[in-house]
């Protein structure tokens, strides 16, 4: 498997870059991280997540702890990865989807060793809601260096 954090780093992106957060059952971790990006950069930057195997709907413990965070995510729906959203993306992060996300040139990749918040409970949930959160805010300052 290669070295995805290593693939594209120095990415040319348009005015909006556009993130990509996939995950197996796009249920927890990318939705969780999805909701942080749009609530954090607003209209500067494009958010799309997905999952290789999507589950029937978002982990209602995930939606708890991002509603903590004053984050809804409950309206949101898993979404099958496709090879367009992945083409559409300018930053494609990963969170524990294996070789399931395919790679084009030229986009930075990354992968997010991140627990899966399935059948966790919410004290656990918290813990992954903030490492998503420190990884989003690292990921806007290197998308968004210009204050906005």
């Amino acid at each position: 498997m290669m070295e995805m954090a290593q693939i594209g780093r120095e990415v040319a992106m348009s005015n909006t870059p556009t993130v990509l957060f996939v995950c197996v059952h796009n249920a927890g971790r990318s939705q969780m991280a999805a909701g942080y990006l749009r609530a954090l950069g607003g209209d500067a930057v494009e958010v799309l997540s997905a999952g290789s195997a999507p589950g029937g709907a978002v982990n209602p413990v995930a939606v708890e702890a991002m509603a903590e965070e004053g984050i809804d995510i409950s309206a949101a729906i898993p979404t099958m990865l496709t090879t367009d959203s992945v083409r559409e993306a300018d930053v494609v992060i990963t969170m524990g989807c294996g070789d399931a996300c395919p790679v084009f040139p030229g986009k930075r990749y990354e992968d997010w060793a991140l627990a899966d918040p399935a059948g966790q409970g919410i004290d656990s949930v918290r813990v992954i809601r903030d490492e998503i959160r420190e990884r989003v805010v690292t990921l806007l300052r290197e998308l968004l260096p210009e204050p906005r």
